[in-house]
């Protein structure tokens, strides 16, 4: 008998603008690679993340090892971060048998002393290795990729954050519909060709085999857009499916998941067919979680930018979706979110641009704000020369005018319309303590990030009672809130009590009820703020 043949994964980690990977979530691809091992005739499949490693956990013996990592649109993480190249270079020597390197992680120096480093389709690269063919830079078949999702599916019971808070993401379509014209000039998907579909009913196979699986969270990301999920359109700008959403999206509430979001939409999409994009956006109301974002791409408000980087929808275009969206999804759902909202994407440093670009990115947020419109958020980044180097040198300073003007101006504004004073916000998920503070999130895509003045066990949840806004976090208390149990530091994180009369309260208490309340607290104003969030139990 010969040896049996281990494949270790070691999740560094992915962040793209078209998967998620950096914990709660595990990206798709990883899961690709476990399936397309087993497919190939491995024995086993061990995963192990960076996370797991950082924590001492070993690296498996095996005889093929491969490394997942790179985000090529960073943002900031709480409670995890990708693998660094210093720890790329501390686990090199570790690994055993033939290594592989995917990810962008591909493209920096460490990656040269592994035997591959595969820049397109890992998955596929290392199927043919294993089953003895060259190795070659391919993209899967959709028969392939349908197999390889349902076989590499057990992995996530290897993840650290399973089953809570683990969010799976689920791809739908890889491509763009724009691929004839080369796509917007930063983007590789439109490299990538002609998108290719996976149908409702293998989505759903995969979907089921991870709900069996004990997975609670899903994320349908991977597209380009979803609004054009399942169109046979095969023009620039698709007449949407809502059929084929219908029966992706109720299949997928009808499997018993806790939370369901999804990725991408083309605002040009969306405003070219109202009609069919409004039905879609009422599915995705229906049958998705609340505080569903639909990420809007797009990266430039001045026409000539639009134009000279082949960008996908005008300023006129991204404000009629964003009017859409809030009309469709402006309602709040049990988790005490707007049920659908629609996320900005900035991207500076494009072809074309000038000073007055970034006006006109400002004046076109600054009147979505004066419509009374709601932005979940506003994500605003410098171009990175995955496709090609551009002409523009990025000014700093403005750069950062520019974001602090937006943070200034507009995401408060924003944050105070999608969680107003008072909004209860359910199952946030406590994930770190910073000082006296705890900060934690809803699962979702780009959920808010939410401070409770007073320490929590982190690994938690707990709903929140919505009391204050920043520029990019909002604050609230536990609830209902135990006045007559909770310690002093969390008393004196009430709204307007403070110090002195937490002492008091403590003095004073047990209460029965906001007006025996008046003893310790002789302000009607605060007890008045205060009663709707508390429990005298």
């Amino acid at each position: 008998m010969g040896r049996e043949i281990v494949v270790a994964l070691i999740d560094g980690y992915i962040d793209d603008p078209a998967a998620l990977g950096v914990p709660p979530y595990i990206s798709p691809m990883i899961r690709s690679i476990a399936g397309a091992a087993l497919d190939a005739g491995a024995d086993r499949v061990e995963y192990v993340s960076i996370d797991m490693i950082r924590r001492g956990h070993r690296i498996p013996d095996a005889a093929v090892s491969v490394v997942l990592s790179g985000n090529t649109v960073p943002g900031k993480y709480l409670r995890s971060m990708p693998m660094s190249t210093r720890e790329l270079d501390e686990i090199f020597p570790k690994l055993s048998g033939w290594r592989l390197i995917s990810g962008s992680a591909a493209d920096t120096p460490q990656a040269e002393r592994f035997d591959f480093a595969i820049r397109r389709d890992i998955a596929a690269s290392l199927y043919d290795g294993i089953s003895g063919r060259e190795v070659l830079e391919r993209y899967r078949t959709l028969e392939e990729w349908n197999r390889w999702m349902v076989l590499g599916a057990d992995i996530v019971t290897q993840h650290q954050d399973f089953p809570q808070p683990l969010v799976v993401e689920i791809e739908s379509y890889r491509g763009c519909h724009r691929y004839r014209t080369g796509g917007c000039s930063y983007c590789i998907e439109p490299m990538k060709g002609r998108p290719l579909m996976r149908s409702p009913a293998d989505i759903l196979e995969e979907a089921s085999r991870l709900r069996d699986l004990g997975v609670r969270n899903i994320r349908v990301g991977g597209q380009t857009c979803i609004v054009s999920y399942g169109s046979t359109d095969d023009s620039e700008t698709p007449r949407p499916n809502p059929d084929a959403v219908r029966e992706l999206f109720s299949g997928l509430s009808g499997l018993g998941f806790d939370m369901i979001h999804v990725d991408n939409a083309n605002s040009a999409v969306i405003a070219t067919y109202p009609d069919e994009s409004r039905e879609v956006l009422s599915i995705l109301a229906e049958h998705c979680t609340d505080g569903n974002v639909l990420a809007l791409g797009m990266e430039s408000a001045d026409p000539r930018v639009v134009i000279e980087n082949n960008l996908n929808s005008t300023p006129e275009q991204v404000m009629a979706a964003v009017r859409l969206i809030n009309e469709v999804g402006g309602s709040r759902g049990p988790r005490g979110m707007p049920r659908l909202l629609p996320g900005i994407n900035i991207i500076c440093g494009l072809d074309g641009e000038t000073a007055a670009t970034y006006r006109m990115d400002m004046d076109l947020l600054s009147a979505m704000r004066d419509e009374g419109l709601m932005i979940r958020r506003i994500n605003i980044r410098q171009v990175l020369p995955v496709r090609r180097e551009y002409s523009v040198r990025v000014d700093q300073r403005r750069f950062k005018r520019f974001k602090e003007e937006v943070r200034n101006d507009i995401d408060r504004v924003m944050l105070e319309r999608v969680a107003p004073y008072g909004t209860v916000l359910r199952d946030v998920y406590m994930e770190l303590n910073d000082g006296n503070t705890t900060f934690g999130r809803q699962l979702g895509s780009y959920p808010l990030l939410v401070g409770v003045p007073y320490r929590l066990d982190t690994d938690e949840f707990h709903d929140v009672y919505i009391t204050d806004w920043g520029f990019r976090s909002i604050t609230g208390i536990t609830y209902p809130f135990r006045i007559n149990s909770m310690p002093m530091s969390a008393l004196e994180g009430l709204p307007g009590v403070g110090k002195k009369r937490a002492t008091k309260l403590v003095l004073e208490r047990p209460f029965s009820d906001a007006a025996d309340l008046s003893r310790a607290i002789d302000d009607p104003a605060v007890i008045g703020r205060l009663a709707p969030m508390l429990s005298f139990e």
